[in-house]
């Protein structure tokens, strides 16, 4: 019985560990010497992992409590125990550890046999040496997440947040010390970001830490309302000021007087507005409808938007000086695209948040369906990724959920997608809210999408006044502009 541990080829002497920080374990067990020396130089060469080697199950599985291995590629038919023993061992010991098979001709079916016990992959002899190095990092990368899936499930309640946020990645830490530094100034922020990213969630969290926090944060969706109505609400009006002003209305802007607001999706304020909302930031002082004198007013001003305000001010939909006011510090919050490491945390902070409100606090993730989810595109970032998970949650069959789960809800899940309505296992009245909250999305959904985003035809084609129908979409937390030029 021969056991090794070696460095890549040509980098140490047979009987070390090779050492590369980061890149995983793998144990190669195989009875045969020379299949042993060209995985050795095989796996060194091409993935630079860490390499231990056994030529016998029995070797292997004394190696295996002080090598930890994240990978096992394990022959299945050797003298002594077999590849299948070995496996099932290994399994008992460390579930997370994967393990591929190789088989010999003839044989396939005992490699089928493998993966129904828990295998992650095989493949036949004689090997493609690229199929192999290949096979062995996806491996590692399976092993890594579901390694990482058990620590955050066990680990996960109140840690890695930040006032409201999930997560501690790079990214998000460079978002937070932003937030952290100018919180407590007065200087205008201007939070870029893709829908679904958490650009009030940044607002909230500014204005929390700052000295105005005993206030209430005002916040405007700009494109919810026609710049008639929004001229009014952000400045107020005299009685008198237009037909229909029968008394005096106190405007957003003196409203959030010592306070902080918010002016949210801003590129889609009309020019008209820019001009006043350039004032209210140049002078301090608002103006109300059918006032003559101006009020001093003492606000700190956050914007977001999801739109390209540089390719806007090209076009003269956006005034550049008011740009410039408004981008003093630029927070940008990144996607889910750009920080994938976030993922496998929020997926777990609304599996245990949904586990909860739906009494199914025994569901876990399957690697494989964290390894789906960090690789899925997310085109709606945070909010999409919430809304696949409360779906599975709501309909996954066993307390186990794979991709099946996870790819059934993404195919139908467009931004901020429909709410499932099978709900007999609620009280009724529950139930019923779940129904009609279902049925309310799934129309909503379809007015858009007829509509390509456009409220005003989605409000008439619905039979709907525009603001009733703005209203629906914001209790339902849908966008109209997430389906413009869909």
């Amino acid at each position: 019985m021969t056991v090794s541990q070696s460095h890549p080829a040509g980098s140490g002497p047979e009987n070390t560990v090779a050492r590369n920080a980061g890149r995983g374990r793998v144990m190669v067990v195989d009875d045969d010497r020379d299949m042993l020396a060209v995985l050795k130089k095989v796996l060194a060469r091409k993935c630079g992992c860490e390499l231990a080697l056994a030529e016998s199950a029995e070797a292997a599985l004394e190696l295996l409590g002080t090598f930890l291995p994240d990978v096992v590629l394990t022959d299945i038919k050797m003298a002594g125990l077999d590849g299948l023993t070995l496996l099932e061992e290994i399994k008992k010991r460390d579930n997370a550890i994967s393990v591929i098979v190789m088989t010999g001709y003839g044989t396939v079916e005992l490699a089928v046999r493998a993966l129904k016990e828990g295998a992650y992959d095989f493949f036949e002899k004689p090997f493609d040496n690229d199929r192999v190095a290949y096979a062995v990092q996806r491996s590692l990368e399976r092993t890594g997440l579901l390694r990482e899936n058990l620590h955050l499930h066990e680990k996960f309640e109140g840690r890695d947040r930040f006032q409201g946020f999930v997560g501690r990645s790079s990214r998000l830490r460079e978002v937070f010390a932003i937030i952290e530094r100018v919180a407590a100034t007065d200087v205008t922020v201007l939070i870029r970001g893709e829908s679904g990213t958490g650009k009030e969630l940044a607002a909230k969290a500014l204005h929390a830490l700052s000295d105005r926090a005993a206030r209430r944060l005002i916040a405007v969706n700009c494109p919810a309302l026609p710049e008639q109505i929004l001229e009014s609400e952000l400045f107020g009006y005299v009685k008198g000021a237009f037909t229909g002003a029968t008394r005096d209305k106190k405007g957003l802007f003196l409203e959030a007087d010592g306070s902080t607001i918010l002016l949210d999706e801003i590129g889609d304020l009309p020019l008209s507005l820019q001009t006043k909302l350039l004032r209210v930031l140049q002078e301090r002082e608002v103006q109300p409808l059918g006032q003559n004198r101006s009020i001093g007013v003492d606000v700190r001003v956050l914007a977001s938007t999801n739109q390209d305000l540089e390719r806007k001010i090209r076009a003269g939909l956006f005034r550049e000086d008011l740009f410039y006011r408004l981008n003093v510090v630029t927070l940008t919050m990144p996607s889910l695209r750009g920080d994938p490491d976030n993922i496998p945390v929020l997926a777990h902070h609304f599996l245990a948040a949904y586990g909860r409100d739906y009494g199914r606090g025994d569901l876990r993730l399957s690697g494989e369906a964290l390894n789906y989810l960090v690789r899925r595109p997310w085109r709606g970032n945070v909010r999409e990724l919430q809304n696949v998970i409360k779906r599975a949650v709501l309909l996954a069959a066993a307390s186990t959920i794979e991709i099946s789960d996870l790819a059934e809800a993404g195919d139908q899940a467009g931004p901020a997608g429909p709410e499932p309505v099978e709900v007999c296992h609620l009280p009724y009245s529950q139930a019923k809210q779940e129904v009609v909250a279902g049925f309310s999305r799934t129309y909503l959904l379809r007015a858009l999408r007829h509509s390509n985003g456009n409220v005003s035809a989605a409000a008439r084609a619905s039979g709907m006044g525009r603001p009733a129908f703005q209203r629906l979409l914001n209790r339902y937390n849908l966008a109209a502009r997430d389906f413009r030029g869909a």
